[in-house]
């Protein structure tokens, strides 16, 4: 059966490769050869196209592609209050390449204020989504990134000497930007998380407790802060996350199953549905979906990539979706791509055609496995 309500049967992570219209005009405002709003009028047109063409190709929701960020996090968090966007000297390390050496630390008390650019950036969605007759789904970095990759060092001791205070701030400045987004009209939600999938590598373990850091009991730590976060939704909202190894330019972080956080990731906090990348052995199997609680609970099943342009086939992400039903009902499971197709504004290594067939493939091979 197909799904009203979301996530939906087929669904989306939430970028899309910048289309060169954008990329152009980014680096004029660069030159200063046009303005900021120059920027905003070509980003406007071309999300206003981006969405009619998701729902062309069948999906029940729209995101923005992200065209107005740079990153799929630093945009949002450095517009909290309490924090800024530096540039430290190395950036963050992939397999094989490095950033660009941005990354944000909290300088003052935190809080979600009232003029964050990103809830403009919501009601311009909504508007052509409604149009499109689609759901406008919004994207935002889960409360555990502004902690785990800083750590103790990216936060003020002077303003937060007890991290359980920073803790409490962190969850109060979530729920309220979740009540601000639901008065701008969003009804889907999204927490993009790296950080579940980082507490499943001893490799990055390690490189907490090199900086300093303690990892043990984050798993109970970041359940609270966003449980707090989720406390008041609505019921007619809909919050999800997608759990991330890394995605920059076609590469990865972290490796290792779910199963170190799957019971308290999955049946510890309150999201409505969860979207995990099964794209290659560094994920693991599908055993930890058994945490998933029996209910309305959904897990979007990430087993299309969106790191290289190869399109799947149907019969082999059929067979992984059986694979994945052993241990989760069918009912309660969905697709997408394993990840956005730009977490960053540079992109993955792929075309925007290859972009698009794995989207429709999604679509295609929901009908047939859910029903029209």
């Amino acid at each position: 059966m197909q799904r009203t309500r979301a996530p939906f049967r087929a669904d989306e992570v939430g970028s899309l490769l910048r289309p060169a219209k954008i990329k152009e005009a980014r680096a004029r405002l660069e030159k200063g050869e046009i303005s900021a709003d120059d920027l905003r009028k070509i980003e406007d047109l071309e999300i206003e196209k981006v969405v009619h063409k998701q729902a062309s190709i069948g999906l029940k929701l729209a995101t923005d592609g992200e065209f107005r960020r740079s990153w799929w996090h630093f945009d949002f968090l450095a517009k909290l209050t309490g924090c800024e966007l530096f540039h430290p000297d190395t950036g963050i390390q992939f397999a094989g390449v490095q950033t660009r050496h941005d990354a944000v630390r909290v300088i003052g008390k935190l809080d979600f204020p009232d003029n964050h650019p990103m809830l403009d950036h919501f009601r311009f969605l909504k508007k052509y989504a409604d149009q499109a007759h689609v759901t406008a789904k919004m994207t935002i970095p889960s409360p555990t990134v502004l902690h785990f990759r800083g750590g103790r060092k990216s936060i003020s001791k002077d303003v937060y000497p007890d991290l359980d205070a920073f803790y409490e701030d962190l969850g109060k400045t979530y729920r309220k930007a979740l009540k601000a987004f639901y008065d701008a009209g969003c009804r889907y939600l999204q927490f993009d998380d790296t950080v579940w999938a980082y507490l499943c590598s001893q490799d990055e373990l390690q490189k907490a407790r090199e900086r300093g850091d303690n990892p043990d009991g984050l798993q109970q730590i970041y359940a609270r802060i966003i449980n707090y976060a989720l406390a008041e939704k609505p019921a007619d909202m809909v919050v999800t996350t997608h759990v991330c190894r890394g995605n920059f330019r076609s590469t990865w972080i972290s490796s290792g199953g779910y199963e170190p956080v799957a019971e308290t990731m999955l049946a510890g906090t309150n999201y409505d549905g969860y979207f995990l990348e099964y794209d290659s052995d560094r994920a693991g199997g599908f055993e930890p979906l058994r945490f998933l609680p029996k209910g309305n609970k959904v897990v979007v099943v990430g087993v299309i990539t969106s790191k290289f342009g190869e399109l799947e086939k149907k019969d082999d992400i059929k067979r992984r979706l059986e694979e994945a039903a052993k241990f989760a009902p069918l009912e309660q499971l969905a697709l997408s791509p394993q990840c956005g197709f730009a977490s960053t504004e540079e992109g993955n290594v792929l075309s925007e055609e290859e972009q698009w067939a794995k989207l429709s493939l999604a679509v295609e091979i929901a009908k047939e496995v859910w029903g029209q």
